[in-house]
C-alpha cells in the first residue's frame, strides 16, 4: 500500500514538472499570441489576398500579369523612377542629417538637446499636414516665389514638379536619417578622439580617419531605413509631385481608382514588396538585420 501511494506521488511530481516545463516553454507564445493574432488578421491575410488577386485571371492561376508587367516598358520606366527617386531622397535625407546628427552628438548639451528636440517634434506633426505646408511655400504666391520676385527674377515652376516631391519626402524622412546617425555618433568612445588629437591630428583628420568610419554603421542603417520607406511614399509625391513624375505606388493607386484594374495594382504591389523583401535581404546578407535596431 505504501509502496503504491509512493508510486502515485512520483507520478503525480513527474506529471507536474512535466506541465510546469510545457508552461514555461509556450509561455513566450502565449504572449505573442495577440500581436501574432493581429499580424495575421491585418497584415498576412490581406497579403495572401493581393497575392492570390495577382495570379488570379479568368481562365485560373496564372503569371500572365506579371509577364505583363516585366514587358511594358511603361511600368519598368515607373518601378525604375521610383527607385531612383528613393535613392535620391535618401542621399539628401544623409547629406543634411549627417551635420545635424553630428552637432547633437558632439555637443550634448543645450545645443544638441535643442536640435534632437526640433527633429523629434516632427513626428507630432501629421506628414500631411508638413505636405500641405510645403504646397504654400512652393506656390506661386508662397514663399520661394515672392523672394525671387523681391530679388527681380522671374520664380520658378516648383510645385507640381519632381523636385517639389523631392524636398517634400526628404523633410518627412529627414528625422529617421538624423536618429540612427545620432544612436551610433553618440556612443563613440571620445578617448579615441582625444588620442587622435594628442597625436598631432587636425579636428578635420580626426574627423576624417576616425570619427567618420566609426560613424558609417549610423549612414548605413539610416540609408536602409529612409530608402526602404521612400519606396511606399504615396501622398507626397502625389500632392507635390507632377503627372510625369509618377511612382509606382502612385501607380497601384490609379489602377485601382481609376481603372479599376485591381489585379494590376495587385500585380504592381507584390513587385513592389519583391523589390522591399530584395533589399532586406542584401542588407540582411552585407551588415545583418540585428544592427538595424542596434543602432
Amino acid at each position: 500500500m505504501a509502496t503504491s501511494r509512493m508510486y502515485a506521488e512520483d507520478n503525480f511530481k513527474a506529471s507536474r514538472q512535466i506541465w510546469r516545463g510545457a508552461m514555461r516553454a509556450a509561455r513566450p507564445w502565449i504572449l505573442l499570441l495577440p500581436v501574432l493574432t493581429v499580424i495575421t488578421v491585418l497584415f498576412l491575410v490581406p497579403l495572401l489576398g493581393i497575392l492570390r488577386l495577382s495570379i488570379l485571371g479568368e481562365d485560373g492561376y496564372s503569371l500572365a500579369s506579371y509577364a505583363t508587367f516585366f514587358t511594358d516598358s511603361f511600368h519598368l520606366a515607373v518601378l525604375g523612377r521610383t527607385l531612383g527617386v528613393a535613392l535620391i531622397v535618401t542621399l539628401g535625407c544623409l547629406i543634411l542629417g549627417y551635420p545635424v546628427a553630428y552637432v547633437a552628438a558632439r555637443y550634448a548639451g543645450g545645443l544638441g538637446t535643442a536640435l534632437l528636440l526640433i527633429v523629434t517634434m516632427s513626428f507630432w506633426t501629421s506628414f500631411l499636414a508638413r505636405t500641405y505646408a510645403w504646397m504654400v511655400i512652393l506656390g506661386s504666391q508662397g514663399l520661394v516665389s515672392n523672394l525671387a520676385r523681391a530679388l527681380g527674377f522671374e520664380p520658378p515652376q516648383i510645385l507640381f514638379t519632381g523636385l517639389a516631391a523631392n524636398i517634400g519626402m526628404i523633410h518627412i524622412l529627414l528625422p529617421f536619417m538624423v536618429l540612427a546617425l545620432f544612436a551610433v555618433m553618440q556612443r563613440i568612445d571620445r578617448t579615441l578622439l582625444r588620442a587622435s588629437e594628442g597625436l598631432g591630428a587636425t579636428r578635420f583628420q580626426t574627423f576624417r580617419r576616425v570619427f567618420l568610419p566609426l560613424s558609417v554603421p549610423g549612414m548605413i542603417n539610416g540609408c536602409a531605413m529612409v530608402y526602404i520607406v521612400c519606396l511606399g511614399f504615396y501622398v507626397t509625391p502625389e500632392l507635390l509631385g507632377g503627372p510625369r513624375d509618377q511612382l509606382i505606388a502612385r501607380q497601384i493607386g490609379s489602377q485601382i481608382e481609376q481603372l479599376l484594374d485591381w489585379r494590376e495594382a495587385a500585380t504592381m504591389a507584390a513587385v513592389l514588396l519583391a523589390v522591399t523583401l530584395v533589399i532586406y535581404a542584401v542588407y540582411d546578407f552585407f551588415f545583418g538585420l540585428d544592427r538595424l535596431w542596434r543602432s
